[in-house]
């Protein structure tokens, strides 16, 4: 017996046991693992064909996202450039009520002048009147020393200012 060569009846035996083994395997173990080799192989396939739709949505998504954003930016804009010409119309209405205030105060501060001026003419006016009488009293008083001469001058005056009077 060399220890190469295997004798022929276990040579028998190990093909007859390898046979059983491989016809049992063939009917009941293969068609299993090759159904879950399959069934991995699908799972796999629709797992890369899910993966392919949620990054094409991804991309549909960005989109979206960008234009959104595009959209967002330009009423951002047309917001801002509204409130920057309502900030300007209502400046330009202060500023005119401003002006139209002032101008109603300055015109009431030149009435307010005149009246003093007027008052002040006025004042005036009857100071030089009264001086006007004292001086004349004095000066009628020293001319006219006697009531008999001054009884005539008030009668001259009282005519003059009757036939002067229509």
């Amino acid at each position: 017996m060399s220890l190469l060569l295997p004798e022929s009846g276990l040579l028998f035996w190990m093909l007859l046991a390898f046979g059983i083994v491989f016809i049992i395997l063939a009917k009941y173990g293969f068609p299993v693992i090759v159904k879950m080799v399959e069934e991995r192989r699908q799972y796999i396939d629709q797992s890369l064909q899910v993966a392919k739709d949620a990054n094409e949505q991804l991309a549909k998504l960005k989109m979206e996202s960008e234009a959104i954003l595009s959209k967002a930016n330009k009423e951002q804009g047309r917001i801002l450039k509204e409130a920057m010409r309502e900030r300007d119309k209502i400046i330009y209405d202060a500023r005119k009520q401003a002006e139209v205030a002032a101008q109603k105060e300055l015109n009431e501060v030149k009435e307010q002048i005149q009246l003093e001026k007027e008052e002040a003419v006025r004042d005036i006016r009857r100071q030089v009147a009264v001086l006007s009488v004292d001086i004349a009293e004095k000066v009628i008083r020293k001319t006219i020393a006697n009531e008999e001469e001054q009884m005539d001058m008030i009668d001259r005056m009282l005519d003059e200012l009757l036939s002067s009077k229509p």
